[in-house]
């Protein structure tokens, strides 16, 4: 099993955290999908790949989507079971999708699409959706304008060499599609208010924590929770980020 498939699944050991912690996606994303989906959600046949715990899957749903969510790291799996049991799931990678030949009008990976093979993962894709689907893949950024986040990524980078979290680079991403391949990217942005204990336990979700030694990570984000009480005594804060959204119609 290589790194990159260890990293995609270490998320299993923390489901539970990583489904109350992590930040969801603002309504506007999904205006902005439909936009370029050229159709409502509502009724539309979705593809959610590396749904996770279901974060996007639920908005998704609630949009009036049906969804089917993929899925491979099982405790994640579970968490997405109990929170939307009227939701089909299949266990699998995203860069084999066990899904039939233009099953679907829409496929999103949210946060996902930088665990898979582009090589792999994107005829997959394209072989499921339908003629004139739209392939939608997006990331929730720190918005690094922000002084205090900047601060934050620096502190991480000092630390483990990557501000990114072990997502993707907050300084330019590679999402790996074909230059020849016509695409077209949005950028949505959009701030939740949190407390600082929950801002922590996003931050200790991410790929790059859940790797490293528990005592070294555990020291880390006690240091920094010293930092940011500080910064922000009341103990909330504002968490500021940009969906950085890639869409890619089926056929363009």
């Amino acid at each position: 099993m290589g790194d990159m498939t260890l990293r995609a699944l270490s998320f299993d050991a923390v489901a539970d955290q990583y489904d109350t912690a992590r930040p969801g996606y603002p309504p506007a994303l999904f205006d902005t999908v439909e936009e370029l989906a050229g159709r409502p959600l509502r009724g539309a046949r979705v593809v959610d790949v590396g749904a996770g715990t279901g974060i996007a899957t639920r908005s998704l749903r609630e949009r009036g989507a049906l969804v089917t969510a993929v899925e491979p790291g099982p405790s994640m799996a579970d968490r997405l079971r109990r929170t939307l049991p009227g939701v089909p799931l299949v266990r699998a990678f995203g860069d084999a999708l066990p899904i039939a030949d233009g099953r679907a009008d829409l496929i999103t990976y949210a946060q996902s699409w930088h665990w898979t093979d582009p090589a792999r993962s994107l005829p997959e894709a394209l072989r499921v959706l339908r003629p004139g689907g739209t392939l939608a893949l997006w990331w929730n950024v720190s918005d690094g304008s922000v002084p205090w986040i900047a601060e934050q990524g620096a502190r991480i980078e000092a630390w483990a060499g990557d501000s990114a979290h072990g997502a993707h680079s907050a300084h330019g991403r590679d999402d790996g599609l074909p230059a020849s391949l016509e695409s077209v990217a949005r950028r949505v942005p959009w701030t939740r208010r949190v407390t600082v204990d929950a801002h922590l336990a996003n931050l200790g979700s991410h790929s790059l924590f859940q790797m490293r030694d528990e005592r070294d990570s555990e020291a880390f984000l006690a240091t920094e929770r010293a930092e940011l009480l500080a910064r922000f005594p009341d103990g909330t804060l504002e968490e500021a980020y940009v969906v950085d959204l890639t869409a890619v119609v089926n056929g363009s």
